[in-house]
């Protein structure tokens, strides 16, 4: 039951991941990733939440493995990374790297507090 209910969250999330990351994408010209950081600084902070209630192995099944698993994307953000550095830009590339840490360790952070405040 556990591996449907990641396969059902992980279903969700990374079309969402896919279409935000375009739309996000679309507003810019700039060569930074703001799609793919925008994904994953909210799929940090919906973990951040999800780790801070008393939520069901179920509910952190279906969320926080399969949905936010599926929706952030370690993978892209090291390419793209790796995609600015080789392309010259060795400040957006830092950026990157050190932004995507620090925010998505702030969102986090945020989610767990925020979470915590109301059901605490």
């Amino acid at each position: 039951m556990t591996v449907l209910l990641i396969a059902l969250g992980a279903a969700l999330g990374a079309p969402l991941r896919y279409l935000t990351d375009r739309a996000v994408q679309a507003r810019d010209d700039s060569p930074f990733p703001w799609g793919t950081l925008t994904v994953n600084v909210a799929g940090s902070l919906l973990l951040g939440a999800v780790a801070a209630v008393p939520a069901s192995p179920a509910v952190t099944a279906l969320v926080g493995t399969g949905f936010c698993g599926a929706l952030t994307t370690w993978s892209t953000l090291s390419y793209e990374t790796l995609r600015l550095h080789r392309e010259g830009a060795r400040g957006h590339a830092l950026a990157n790297a050190l932004g995507s840490l620090a925010a998505g360790l702030t969102a986090a952070t945020v989610g767990y507090a925020l979470a915590g405040a109301v059901t605490g």
